[in-house]
C-alpha cells in the first residue's frame, strides 16, 4: 500500500508541476498581453499616462462612435438573416426524411474551409460595377457599403449558426410529440410550443455566435465595405495607418464591449439549460411526408445554390483574363509573385503557420485538459487554468492581435525576441483557439472513467505508460479534431494575425488583402481558391487518418 501511495504521490507532483507550467503558459500568452492593451489606452503617444482623456476623445470624435454603431447595426442585421435561414435548413436536416441529406449538410461546411475575404471578393464580381448580376440590383444600389459586409457574413457565418441549431434540434424526445399529438394539437403550435423552446439554447448560442463575428471581422469590410466605416477597419487605420497606438487600444477595449456582453448572455443562458434527452427520452425520428419533405428541399436548395455560387465566382473570376473584357481562360492570376512580393511564398508561410499551430497546439490543449481533469489537490490551480483557458471566447481576434503586438514589441519584455517571427503568428493563434480546443478535449476526458489512472497505479503502471496505452488510443477521434480544428483556422485566419506579421512571415490570407488593395482582385480570389485547396485536402486527410487510425488502434469500440 505505501508502494502505490508513493507512486500516486509522486504522480500528482508531476501533474501540478505540469499545471503551474500551463497557467504560467495561459498568463504570459493571455492575461498579461490583455492587460498591456488596457494600460497602453490610458497612455497618450508619449507614453505619459493621461487616465480615462483618450476614452473621452473617442466619445467626442462623432465619426469614431459613428463606426461603432455600424458594426452593431450591421451584425444585428446579420443575425437577422442568418438564425431563421440556419434554423429552417438545420430543421430539414434533422426533422424530415428529405434527400439527399447528406449533400447539402456537406455544402453547407464548405465555407468553413474558406478565409472570410473569399465571399468578399465574390460578391464583387456578382454585384459589383462591372459585376455579372449588377442588372438586378434596384437603381442606384451599390455592393460596396452595409449591404455586401451583411451578405458576405450571411455566407461565413451561416454554417457555425446551422452547426449550433442542428445540435440542439437533433436533441429532441419523441414522447413530447406525441403527447402533443395525442391532445390532437395542429403541426404549427406543436412547432412553436414544442420545436422552438426545445431549440431555443442553441438559437441563442448561433445568435451570440454570428454576432460577434460579425462585430470583430475585419477582412470582409476591408474588402467590400468601401466608405463605410466600421470598429475593426477603425483600429487598422488608427493602428497602421496613423500609428496611433493609445488610441488603436481604446478602440481595441471598445470592440471587446459588444463581444464582452454576448459572451455573458450566452454564459447566462447555458446556466439555465437543462438537459433534453433523459435517461427516459426516446429520440426522436421524422417519418417520411412528401409535401414536408419537398418544402424543406427546397428550404437548403436556395441557401446550398447560393454557397456553390459564391465559390463558384471566385473560382472562375481566377482563372480570367481580364474581366469582363476578355473572358478567356488563363492561369496567369495564379503566378502571385506579378501582383504581391511575397508570392506563393505566402501559401508557404500559411501551411507553415497551420501545420505548427495544429501540431504544437494540439498536445498543448490536450495535456492542460488533462492536468486540469485529472489533478488532485491542485483546486486553484485548476481554477485559475479553466478561467484563464476560457478567456479568449470572449476576445475577438482582432483585439488579440492588437494585445499581442504592444506586449510583445515592449522593449522591456524579455519575451520581444519572439516579435516579427513565425514563433509569435503560431502562439497567437493557438492562444485564440485554445479555449474551443481546451473544452472539447475536457468534454472528451469527462468520458473516460478514473479508474483507469487509480488501476494503473494499484498494478504499479508509470502514468505516462497508462496516457500511450489508454488515454491517448480512447481520444484518437477527438485529439484529429482538435487538429483540423487547428489548422483550418490558421489557415483562413486574418484578423488574429493582421498586426503581427513581416514580410517574412506574410500569409496567403494577408496577401489576399494586400492584392486586393492595389487592384488585383482576380489574384486575390485565385489565392483565396489557393485557401479553399489547402483547407479540403487537410480535412480529407484527417477523415483518412481517423479511419485508418480507427481500423488499426480502436478495435475495441467495435466489440
Amino acid at each position: 500500500m505505501s508502494i502505490v501511495r508513493a507512486t500516486i504521490s509522486r504522480d500528482d507532483v508531476w501533474m501540478r508541476a505540469g499545471l503551474a507550467l500551463v497557467v504560467a503558459g495561459l498568463i504570459g500568452g493571455i492575461a498579461l498581453p490583455l492587460g498591456s492593451l488596457f494600460w497602453l489606452a490610458v497612455l497618450n503617444r508619449d507614453g505619459a499616462f493621461v487616465g480615462l482623456e483618450n476614452f473621452a476623445r473617442y466619445a467626442s470624435t462623432p465619426a469614431l462612435a459613428n463606426s461603432a454603431w455600424n458594426s452593431v447595426w450591421t451584425a444585428a442585421a446579420t443575425v437577422v438573416i442568418v438564425v431563421p435561414l440556419a434554423f429552417g435548413y438545420a430543421y430539414a436536416l434533422t426533422r424530415t426524411c428529405m434527400k439527399p441529406r447528406w449533400l447539402f449538410n456537406a455544402i453547407a461546411t464548405i465555407p468553413l474551409l474558406a478565409p472570410s475575404l473569399l465571399p468578399a471578393i465574390a460578391l464583387i464580381y456578382l454585384f459589383g460595377n462591372q459585376g455579372l448580376l449588377r442588372p438586378l440590383m434596384v437603381e442606384g444600389g451599390t455592393i460596396y457599403g452595409p449591404s455586401g459586409i451583411i451578405a458576405a457574413h450571411v455566407f461565413f457565418t451561416f454554417p457555425q449558426a446551422l452547426v449550433l441549431i442542428a445540435t440542439a434540434l437533433a436533441s429532441a424526445d419523441a414522447r413530447l410529440y406525441e403527447a402533443a399529438r395525442a391532445l390532437k394539437t395542429s403541426p404549427w403550435r406543436i412547432f412553436w410550443t414544442v420545436t422552438v423552446p426545445g431549440a431555443r439554447y442553441g438559437v441563442i448560442s448561433a445568435i451570440v455566435v454570428v454576432f460577434t463575428e460579425v462585430v470583430t471581422d475585419f477582412g470582409v469590410a476591408k474588402v467590400i465595405g468601401g466608405q463605410f466605416p466600421v470598429l475593426a477597419t477603425d483600429v487598422y487605420k488608427q493602428v497602421v495607418g496613423q500609428q496611433n497606438f493609445p488610441m488603436g487600444a481604446v478602440i481595441g477595449l471598445v470592440l471587446l464591449l459588444p463581444a464582452l456582453g454576448a459572451f455573458f448572455v450566452d454564459r447566462y443562458v447555458q446556466k439555465r439549460q437543462v438537459a433534453l434527452l433523459t435517461a427516459r427520452a426516446v429520440p426522436l425520428e421524422p417519418k417520411p411526408d412528401a409535401a414536408r419533405d419537398w418544402v424543406a428541399f427546397g428550404l437548403c436548395a436556395i441557401p446550398a445554390l447560393g454557397i456553390l455560387m459564391i465559390f463558384a465566382m471566385s473560382a472562375w473570376a481566377s482563372v480570367i483574363q481580364y474581366w469582363p473584357y476578355n473572358m478567356a481562360f488563363t492561369w496567369r492570376h495564379y503566378d502571385f509573385a506579378q501582383t504581391d512580393p511575397a508570392g506563393w511564398g505566402a501559401v508557404w508561410n500559411t501551411l507553415v503557420l497551420a501545420v505548427l499551430t495544429a501540431t504544437i497546439g494540439t498536445p498543448i490543449a490536450f495535456a492542460a485538459a488533462y492536468l486540469a481533469d485529472r489533478s488532485r489537490g491542485a483546486e486553484a490551480l485548476v481554477t485559475i487554468t479553466r478561467l484563464l483557458a476560457v478567456v479568449p471566447l470572449a476576445v475577438p481576434g482582432l483585439v488579440m492581435g492588437i494585445a499581442y503586438i504592444f506586449f510583445f514589441n515592449a522593449p522591456w519584455n524579455p519575451l520581444n525576441i519572439l516579435y516579427a517571427t513565425m514563433a509569435l503568428l503560431v502562439l497567437n493563434t493557438i492562444m485564440r483557439q485554445f479555449p474551443v480546443t481546451f473544452l472539447t478535449a475536457t468534454t472528451a476526458l469527462k468520458g473516460i472513467d478514473r479508474e483507469f489512472e487509480q488501476v494503473s497505479a494499484s498494478l504499479k503502471v508509470p502514468l505516462w505508460q497508462t496516457l500511450r496505452r489508454v488515454i491517448l488510443p480512447i481520444c484518437i477521434p477527438t485529439l484529429l479534431i482538435i487538429w483540423i480544428y487547428f489548422f483550418l483556422y490558421a489557415a483562413t485566419t486574418l484578423s488574429s494575425i493582421i498586426f503581427l506579421y513581416v514580410t517574412d512571415t506574410k500569409t496567403a490570407a494577408i496577401a489576399i488583402i494586400n492584392m486586393d488593395e492595389t487592384g488585383a482582385t482576380a489574384s486575390a480570389a485565385a489565392m483565396a481558391m489557393v485557401i479553399v485547396v489547402i483547407a479540403a485536402v487537410a480535412k480529407a486527410l484527417q477523415l483518412l487518418a481517423g479511419y485508418w487510425l480507427d481500423r488499426r488502434h480502436a478495435q475495441w469500440r467495435k466489440r
